[in-house]
């Protein structure tokens, strides 16, 4: 990050913390094949499994199930598998049932087949509509196979935290499985694999100040097996092929355990992100904008503290992004594995919200480094963009007079 500028696209990628820049440093300095018997091969094994240490206390999970991966997506496809066992009894499962909002390398569905994956509709507000998910499991046919559930728990572009211990129970008394996406969670509200009550979860890295290109499926619960996705050595415990990924791993180790002492940032964050939100309908009211041009994405049920997700009736969402970069301000229209590209939002489009709007969706989302003066460089750019557009509506408003 530069000085001058305000990052506030933690969702997307935070910023390295120098305790995993520390991490990986020292584990440049090892050489070495954790698979190797020999003593630098058992001193990279070491560094290894401080790591998956540390990653599991982060979620309260037993390190024995967690799998390295190289990011969420992999740990999805990893996770996202119809062959089961438990046991050592198989039970496959035949269908995949996944909210309209997760994160699409989670609607892509992992190993399932295209037809063997199942929508779940959300409400206006953006929860899991329960009545349609009740729906589809009553009418699931068990004999066919177990069902399978992914749900995220906070969404990457709304915050949007789903019931997901409510969820599995409900797939639990079907014999079905869960696999949560807690990407975004993790560091920002505690997340306990086992009160979930799920059976997988997928972390990431970069998402916690940790390095990409590194994160982890957590096989909650000792007696489920999965097919490997990547075939070769026998590394992971024969779980995940390929030589690990040692510095990324170290590093991602450090972020997780930095993220697990850092409780009482969540309150800080919090604020952080309450003070900005207060602030945007009297920046547009000064401008001469009404209040019902502010629209804020699931502001009445419950979010993870660090992210906000708004539009501004007639302020186009490329328009903004463009406005606020130029100012210095970093921000984004939604999840940055769909961008490139500025368009409508498919958590929105799920949640019904109008075309216009989710075209103009704006998302701020903080971190472990944010401070008071990202918020004021943020304000300040977002009061010139609502000025500007006041004053385009004005001459249009003058022109078709």
């Amino acid at each position: 990050m530069t000085d001058n500028r305000a990052y506030l696209d933690y969702n997307a990628s935070a910023p390295l913390r120098p305790a995993s820049r520390k991490a990986m440093s020292a584990a440049m300095e090892v050489c070495g094949n954790a698979s190797s018997v020999h003593f630098e091969g058992r001193t990279v094994k070491a560094i290894v499994e401080r790591a998956r240490r540390q990653v599991a206390a982060l979620v309260n999970a037993n390190p024995e199930g967690v799998i390295f991966t190289s990011g969420a997506t992999e740990a999805a496809n990893l996770g996202l598998a119809p062959q089961i066992s438990s046991g050592g009894v198989h039970r496959d499962a035949s269908k995949l049932y996944v909210l309209e909002t997760e994160h699409p390398c989670v609607l892509a569905g992992g190993r399932f087949k295209p037809d063997d994956i199942v929508p779940v509709p959300v409400l206006s507000n953006g929860l899991v509509d329960t009545e349609a998910f009740d729906g589809l499991l009553e009418a699931h046919d068990e004999e066919a196979g177990a069902p399978f559930l992914a749900c995220q728990l906070a969404n990457s572009e709304t915050g949007i935290i789903q019931p997901v211990a409510e969820l599995a129970q409900k797939v639990r008394f079907k014999g079905g499985y869960v696999l949560c996406d807690a990407v975004q969670a993790v560091g920002r509200i505690p997340v306990d694999a086992k009160a979930l009550n799920v059976d997988f979860l997928i972390l990431s890295a970069h998402k916690i100040g940790g390095p990409s290109g590194v994160g982890a499926l957590i096989k909650v619960h000792d007696v489920l097996d999965i097919t490997p996705a990547i075939a070769g050595g026998g590394q992971e415990k024969n779980r995940r092929a390929g030589t690990e990924n040692v510095v990324g791993i170290a590093g991602f180790g450090a972020a997780a355990e930095e993220a697990l002492s850092e409780a009482g940032n969540i309150d800080r964050i919090v604020a952080l992100r309450d003070s900005l939100s207060d602030r945007l309908a009297p920046i547009c009211a000064a401008n001469g904008l009404s209040a019902d041009r502010l629209i804020v994405f699931g502001q009445d049920v419950l979010r993870i503290g660090n992210t906000i997700m708004f539009a501004v009736d007639g302020l186009k969402a490329e328009t903004a992004l463009i406005a606020f970069d130029l100012d210095g301000v970093s921000v984004s229209s939604g999840s940055a594995c769909s961008s490139g590209k500025v368009g409508k939002s498919h958590v929105l489009e799920a949640m019904n919200v109008q075309a216009g709007h989710a075209r103009g969706a704006i998302r701020v989302s903080l971190g472990w480094n944010s401070t008071e003066a990202d918020i004021e460089k943020f304000c300040h750019a977002f009061d010139r963009i609502t000025k500007r557009l006041a004053d385009m509506l004005k001459e249009e408003m003058s022109g078709a007079a």
